[in-house]
Formats: C-alpha cells, sequence, structure tokens
C-alpha cells in the first residue's frame, strides 16, 4: 500500500513538472507566434495591436539602435509616432489581406475546370470519404449515380434526383459532379 502512494504521488510530482514546461512552453510560442511578421499582413500582430514592435527584455536593458535609455523624450515622441500610424498599418495590413485573398481566388478559377449543365442532363456525384464502403478498398467506385439534373440552384449548385424520380434535399455543387453519357 506504500508502495502504492510512493508511486502516486512520484506520478503526480512529474504531472505537474510537465505542466509548468507545458505553460513555460506555451507561453513561448505565443511570444513567437505574435512577433512574426505574417505574410498575409506584412505586419506582426503584436504591431497591429499595440502599433509598435515588440521589444525583447533583453534589449530594454541593453542600449540599442530600437531602443536607447539616452533620451526618455526621444523614446516617448517616437512611441506617439507609431501611435499615429498603427491606423495606416491596420489599413494597409487590411489591404494585403484583402490582396491575397484575390491572387488566391484568381489562382483557384484559373485552375478550376467550368462545367456548364443544363436542366436534363445525367451527371454522376463524387464519393465522399464517409460515403465509401470501407470493405471496397482503394479500388472501390469513386462515383455514385447516375443522377438527373432537374434545377439550377445558385453559385454552380444543381438539384437534382435519383434515376427513379425521388428528388435529393441536398444541392451538390458543379465541382463535384461529372457528365454522364449512356
Amino acid at each position: 500500500m506504500a508502495h502504492q502512494a510512493n508511486t502516486l504521488h512520484a506520478l503526480k510530482k512529474k504531472l505537474e513538472e510537465a505542466k509548468g514546461l507545458w505553460l513555460e512552453l506555451l507561453h513561448e510560442e505565443l511570444w513567437a507566434y505574435r512577433t512574426t511578421p505574417k505574410s498575409s499582413t506584412g505586419e506582426t500582430p503584436y504591431s497591429l495591436v499595440y502599433g509598435t514592435d515588440a521589444v525583447i527584455p533583453v534589449e530594454v536593458g541593453e542600449p540599442s539602435l530600437r531602443y536607447s535609455h539616452i533620451s526618455r523624450a526621444g523614446n516617448d515622441e517616437t512611441r506617439l509616432q507609431d501611435l499615429d500610424e498603427v491606423e495606416e498599418r491596420r489599413d494597409m495590413a487590411h489591404v494585403r489581406i484583402i490582396a491575397q485573398k484575390q491572387q488566391v481566388e484568381r489562382y483557384y478559377n484559373k485552375k478550376s475546370k467550368i462545367r456548364s449543365l443544363k436542366v436534363g442532363d445525367y451527371v454522376l456525384k463524387a464519393k465522399t470519404l464517409a460515403s465509401k464502403d470501407p470493405n471496397e478498398g482503394k479500388l472501390g467506385t469513386n462515383w455514385d449515380g447516375p443522377y438527373k439534373v432537374i434545377a439550377a440552384a445558385k453559385k454552380g449548385a444543381f438539384q437534382w434526383e435519383t434515376m427513379e424520380g425521388k428528388l435529393l434535399q441536398n444541392n451538390w455543387n458543379v465541382a463535384h459532379l461529372k457528365y454522364f453519357h449512356f
């Protein structure tokens, strides 16, 4: 019984040490994330929130180009200038995010195949991982159907029915459909 109590005590102590280490690592990871410039904005999250770049404690204690003890008034003036410019930096970050989204959209649209379907066309629907039979393995069928397109919904989605005429509830985007030829 005493051995079991000692083992539990030792386990509890190791878990507490691991928790402390994990918390220390978490703080370091968060600091790294907050002070690393993001490609989407060109800015660090820290600078977008506080209006200035983060200064690590070593730089505060040691004279450097970024932080100087010589002129407290100069440091205050620089800080006020950073705060005046923070809105402009945030606006520029927003513009960069929009530009990146547009670039991704152009790339996607360039790579995507536009397929126009009409009411009355027959299509096959791509199987999802959830709808595939695990017993079939990788040689199993990748398509369900055929189905008949009965109406166009919005933005490339279509309503369709089974060959028996049963209306299916979910609309599917044209990206997940392909023509079926008899």
